[in-house]
């Protein structure tokens, strides 16, 4: 039966290692962003007998994964076999292990056989070792650079956080990621919210954000409130309602929990608020930052209005921050979702000329950097959230199809955007700005992600 061995070394004692393993956050954090994996139920850390279960594909095939941990001494070791799912065994040990004054070894160890193994062991491995090899290299770069970004802020205390749009693409791992930091996290949702069935439920605040009313929970005796919560602009076409529905799903919360958070007895240390780089309005290659004006046209009016909806925090002691957030690259929503197929197939080359400017920022940089701004007092005012290299669409058309290493030379004109996604696909496709993390940078901020292949590589597991 094969055994795959994989060793991973990190500058951390083994009691944070498995701190970070035994965390709420932990398995949301270690999920490839190319894979599909959803969990299904909630473990509260690593106990013998827990089962975990997720969904997964492999190739088109859905499957359902149940993995029961046993042999657990708490610090030392763990190891989950699979009771339900693709192979006929999979029993995977984790041993945790010190190597040296705080610096510790993680081995991992798998022992698996596919059904029919018979048949199957001739050409198992060459399609499942590349696939673990590909798992466990994510897995071991993710886990360090969480740690790392942590134990930056090893001696401030941890912090009581509300977090709403908690369920998207940005705040599904920024809760993961704070709870591996051992943060008490609770998520402020509305009524018509769907909860992911890991979250933990008691720790939730419901309000409705149109009345600004808090329907059960207390917003009192946090020491930090992260806004993110908005409809989604490009998951529909636009037309007078789904405008109205864009502006109004981020202004009048904001203004009304502004207002809830100004009103409190005991209120938050720090407010971030959401905004985005529309703010800056269709700008050709000009180079922009914090203190550049703002655009014109619908995205740059709405963000104006989202940003001014905080101005009562201004009046308090309460530090405010804006985060501009640009094009977050990751297969698990966003624009790159929207291309990966097209690119798959080599049909992905410049759009629109591809001489507009796209100011990206990877899923890991977007939450690292939320967090820096968190955790440093003295930090406040308005941040761009983008890497600090950006670049032309014919240029990402380029680095994905290296990555992906497929042609990327197939033109689209503008004017298919335009039929095909009319106002949206202009906005979001074929305007650009070119915007740099002028303020972010000066706060001494570390990128993980200055470059677009390497950003890509890392989110698409494709590494040379």
């Amino acid at each position: 039966m094969p055994i795959y061995a994989h060793d991973a070394d990190y500058s951390h004692p083994r009691e944070v290692v498995w701190n970070w393993y035994d965390s709420d956050g932990a398995f949301r954090r270690i999920m490839p962003e190319w894979e599909e994996l959803k969990p299904q139920n909630r473990i509260d850390g690593i106990k013998n007998g827990d089962v975990n279960t997720f969904k997964m594909k492999i190739g088109i095939v859905p499957q359902t994964w149940k993995a029961e941990h046993f042999d657990v001494v708490p610090g030392e070791r763990f190891q989950d076999k699979m009771t339900k799912g693709p192979f006929k065994k999979w029993v995977h040990k984790h041993e945790f292990i010190e190597n040296g004054e705080n610096n510790s070894k993680l081995q991992d160890r798998v022992d698996w056989k596919l059904p029919f193994h018979f048949f199957t062991k001739l050409f198992s491995g060459i399609l499942v070792t590349p696939r673990m090899k590909q798992m466990f290299r994510h897995r071991t770069r993710r886990v360090k650079a969480d740690l790392n970004r942590h134990q930056t802020y090893a001696n401030s205390p941890q912090q009581r956080i509300l977090v709403s749009g908690s369920t998207g693409l940005i705040g599904e791992q920024l809760v993961a990621f704070l709870l591996t930091g051992g943060h008490e996290v609770h998520r402020l949702i509305r009524t018509s919210t769907k909860l992911p069935p890991d979250a933990n439920k008691k720790n939730v605040v419901l309000w409705d954000d149109i009345e600004g009313k808090v329907i059960e929970g207390s917003l009192e005796n946090f020491d930090a409130i992260i806004h993110l919560a908005g409809a989604g602009i490009g998951d529909k076409r636009w037309n007078k309602k789904r405008k109205k529905l864009i502006r109004d799903s981020r202004v009048i919360p904001t203004r009304n929990l502004v207002k809830l958070a100004t009103s409190l007895t005991n209120p938050p240390s720090v407010f971030i608020s959401g905004s985005a780089i529309g703010f800056y309005g269709n700008r050709g290659d000009e180079s922009l930052d914090e203190n550049s004006e703002s655009g014109n046209g619908y995205l740059s009016e709405t963000c104006k209005a989202w940003e001014q909806a905080t101005d009562a925090l201004d009046k308090t002691n309460i530090r405010k921050i804006i985060i501009r957030t640009g094009i977050v690259t990751t297969p698990k929503g966003g624009a790159l979702e929207k291309l990966l197929f097209p690119a798959k197939m080599g049909a992905m080359g410049p759009v629109g000329g591809g001489k507009q400017m796209q100011s990206w920022i990877s899923l890991d940089d977007q939450i690292f950097a939320i967090h820096h701004l968190l955790m440093n007092e003295e930090l406040s005012g308005v941040f761009n959230l983008v890497a600090p290299n950006p670049i032309n669409q014919k240029t990402f058309a380029k680095a994905l199809g290296k990555t992906l290493r497929r042609p990327a030379f197939a033109p689209l004109p503008g004017f298919v955007i335009k039929i095909l996604f009319g106002e949206m696909g202009k906005n979001l496709v074929l305007d650009g700005q070119g915007v740099r993390p002028k303020r972010l940078l000066e706060s001494g901020y570390k990128f993980e992600h200055e470059n677009i292949e390497h950003c890509l590589q890392d989110a698409l597991g494709k590494w040379r």
